[in-house]
């Protein structure tokens, strides 16, 4: 168990990872990034939305800051979109410590690089369940792995990294790092952790009660259940 005894107050964002299912704001959150020089690395639809506007912001000259995560962690996205950023090399950037040399090592040894921000929203899971059509498999096709994940590892490195679920949150981030040259303090990483812990738990406990109040006898109204081995 690492006990962090000291903490940089300021740092620098120069690396962003966004993967974002509701696009509200997203536009204007990158411009402002890259403004700053931020290196952008997203994924599936977040890439080509970020991609266009990149694209049209500025006569194209901020297009090199954009980088799919596949192209980094050299693994190409599972067919569906399922898995896309569960990745070892994601997961150093998102934990390692500042100040930590074993942590250091091991990011040179994989040529990791430092995520300092962490940028997503969840498959919109509640509001899918709350559909006449919805079913129990259409609902659990909504529950998110990756989001969580993401945002949890972020916020639980609140020490250096700023972990955003919400777009709201959007122009007070630009608005601080305006401020302070490109950088986000400790109590805005640690009010941001704060945030996405809240938002994740929320989420959890919508699936917990959903599954909670269907039956198994449901089950077969919605599966074709069989008996044979499926490898």
């Amino acid at each position: 168990m690492n006990i962090v005894q000291k903490v940089p107050d300021q740092i620098k964002i120069r690396n962003a990872l966004i993967s974002v299912s509701d696009k509200t704001g997203i536009r204007e959150l990158v411009r402002g990034l890259v403004r700053h020089g931020v290196n952008i690395y997203s994924t599936g639809g977040t890439f080509r939305t970020i991609q266009e506007e990149l694209g049209d912001f500025d006569g194209g000259i901020h297009s090199d800051k954009l980088h799919s995560v596949s192209s980094y962690t050299g693994q190409p996205e599972m067919q569906g979109g399922l898995v896309k950023t569960l990745d070892y090399r994601i997961y150093l950037g998102l934990l390692s410590e500042p100040y930590n040399s074993d942590h250091r090592e091991d990011m040179k040894r994989t040529q990791s690089i430092d995520f300092d921000m962490v940028v997503v929203n969840l498959y919109p899971f509640s509001q899918q369940i709350s559909r006449k059509e919805s079913t129990m498999e259409s609902a659990r096709s909504h529950i998110d792995i990756g989001g969580p994940t993401m945002l949890r590892a972020s916020a639980k490195n609140y020490i250096r990294v700023a972990s955003v679920c919400n777009p709201e949150s959007y122009e007070e981030i630009l608005s601080s790092m305006d401020k302070g040259d490109g950088s986000l303090n400790l109590e805005m990483r640690f009010s941001l952790a704060r945030r996405s812990f809240e938002h994740t738990a929320g989420y959890d406990q919508a699936i917990s009660s959903y599954l909670a109040g269907c039956s198994t006898d449901q089950l077969p109204s919605v599966y074709h259940i069989s008996g044979e081995e499926w490898r």
